[in-house]
């Protein structure tokens, strides 16, 4: 049963691959799964809650079946159980079937590895990244991300796409790109819509 990923489901939260993500675990259930991981191989899976959730979120309400895995890079135990720990994202996965045989969710999962560029695709997220950078530096909306111009063009899409505030559906929709290329695209988009929308009176962004 070791081969089980432990399934840590939030309404808010999408983990990407190599990007880091730092967690508070108060719950019961939860502090028993960072325990059990752990004493395993560290790794847990991150899932987003579908809307809904709150109806039964005691039990185990829907979740959407693509995630992201992370390792826990770092654990604080806290004296009163409770935990800090940070998570690096690792690889996508599909959610196959659920066990029901521990307090926490786990799934038997496929791995969705990222899949290698070509070289006409690997020219055109430079590209994209450029436009980000562009973006980035002219919307005060944005400002904020800094970009290291150091990061490769996979990480920096997926840290952009995990730190930018966007909503919860929408970074879940950027997961569930099957490619750099496609995120990247994706990602421009998403950008370009909340600008235009936050310029046009009415749009939602405006106060009223």
């Amino acid at each position: 049963m070791s081969d089980l990923l432990p399934l840590f489901p939030l309404p808010n939260v999408v983990l990407f691959p190599n990007v880091f993500l730092p967690l508070h675990i108060f719950e019961p259930r939860y502090r028993e799964m960072v325990a059990d991981a752990v004493a395993s191989d560290r790794v847990i899976g991150m899932v987003l809650l579908r809307p809904g959730w709150e109806r039964d979120y005691e039990g185990r309400p829907p979740v959407y079946p693509i995630g992201c895995a992370g390792v826990m890079t770092h654990v604080e135990r806290l004296e009163d159980g409770r935990f800090n720990i940070v998570l690096r994202g690792l690889d996508r996965f599909r959610i196959l079937e659920e066990d029901h045989g521990r307090s926490y969710r786990r799934a038997a999962v496929e791995h969705l590895r990222e899949q290698t560029m070509p070289p006409d695709e690997r020219r055109a997220v430079a590209g994209t990244r450029a436009r980000l950078e562009a973006m980035l530096a002219g919307d005060p909306s944005l400002a904020g991300a800094r970009l290291p111009q150091s990061m490769a063009d996979d990480e920096l899409v997926n840290a952009l796409a995990q730190y930018l505030a966007l909503e919860p559906l929408e970074k879940q929709a950027l997961l569930e790109q099957p490619s750099l290329g496609s995120r990247a695209s994706c990602l421009v988009e998403l950008l370009e819509m909340k600008m235009l929308m936050a310029r046009t009176p009415g749009g939602t962004h405006m106060a009223h």
